[in-house]
């Protein structure tokens, strides 16, 4: 799966209920100050946990993270909570959270289901770093929800374990209804694994078949694109340098015609634009890192006939000069 989390505009107006600043928030976390201005809006793992560090930063509530959790109504909800609300067992739901996560972003629910206790955590596939407390606060508060409501609150975690240090422990043993084993090796939530076979009082099979239907519809549509998206991508990261290569020249490395890629591309929801700019995007910060490539080299390498034309365009990318951002990305690493 590309390195690619989907937000929403809506995000901008949750935070501002909370007095956050959206503007101060983007500026912290080194985002461009017109993020929630696009029509459709793509992140990276790495850009999400600087969202998200900057939120725990910013917010008066260290319960906040709880709090969007728990928030589970049905008319906010996102299809895939609504199919585990509804699914005949808590086990059947963890299931299906598990398969119909991929659709939204990079990020994996593990569940591993033992004879006594079954755990429950979030992998995030492409994370170089651990990701910030709050996210874990609201993946694992949806996950406990999703029981609750189910099992019309029967459902209650044996321990949660968190790598964290001690912190906050009345609020949260309170929140989850269990004992919390701080500094532990992941961050999880364990069940016993006889609530995996409790039925859920909110069961509706007819909606379940409704709604996964779809979910499963789009899950074949996403697996096509990124076959065929990796496969243009990988072409253009071999012939970038130097030139931007047509479609046509694409499709004759790829072994297709012209019309048959664009009516791939255009069946998986993709155009050749938009994987180009992905391409230079991941390669411009794959090159800003490496100290021996020099910015002219940079622009040469990402087949821009100029550097100004590169530096245009990522400071409509990351909001910031290609100077600035190898600056930062040098003290992040030391």
């Amino acid at each position: 799966m590309a390195d690619r989390f989907r937000i929403t505009k809506g995000w901008a107006h949750r935070f501002a209920a909370e007095k956050i600043e959206v503007p101060e928030l983007l500026r912290r976390a080194g985002l461009p100050a017109g993020l929630f201005e696009q029509e459709k809006i793509y992140v990276t793992t790495a850009e999400i946990f600087a969202l998200w560090r900057g939120v725990a930063e910013m917010v008066a509530d260290p319960g906040f993270g709880l709090k969007l959790g728990t928030e589970l109504r049905f008319e906010r909800s996102h299809p895939v909570a609504i199919a585990g609300v509804c699914s005949r067992t808590f086990g059947d739901a963890l299931q299906r959270l598990a398969r119909y996560k991929q659709l939204t972003c990079p990020e994996e629910i593990h569940v591993l289901r033992k004879v006594q206790e079954t755990s429950v955590e979030f992998f995030f596939i492409a994370a170089n770093e651990p990701e910030p407390d709050i996210m874990v606060d609201v993946g694992l508060s949806w996950i406990l929800n999703v029981g609750r409501r189910g099992s019309d609150g029967e459902i209650v975690p044996l321990r949660l374990e968190l790598s964290r240090p001690v912190k906050h422990r009345a609020m949260l043993e309170s929140h989850f209804g269990c004992p919390i084993r701080f500094k532990a090796d992941r961050n999880a939530l364990v069940f016993r694994s006889s609530d995996l076979d409790r039925t859920f009082v909110t069961h509706n099979e007819e909606l379940v078949r409704l709604i996964g239907t779809q979910l499963d519809a789009e899950l074949e549509a996403q697996n096509t694109a990124l076959n065929v998206g990796a496969r243009v991508k990988g072409a253009l990261r071999r012939s970038l340098a130097g030139r931007r290569p047509s479609l046509r020249d694409l499709g004759q490395e790829l072994g297709l015609s012209e019309r048959t890629l664009q009516r791939r591309l255009t069946e998986a929801g993709l155009t050749f634009q938009q994987l180009v700019q992905e391409t230079r995007r991941e390669l411009a910060r794959h090159y800003l890192k490496q100290p021996a490539v020099e910015l002219n080299e940079a622009a040469f390498l990402l087949g821009y006939e100029d550097a100004n034309s590169f530096f245009r365009a990522f400071q409509g990318w990351e909001g910031t000069s290609p100077t600035e951002w190898r600056t930062r990305a040098r003290t992040e690493a030391r």
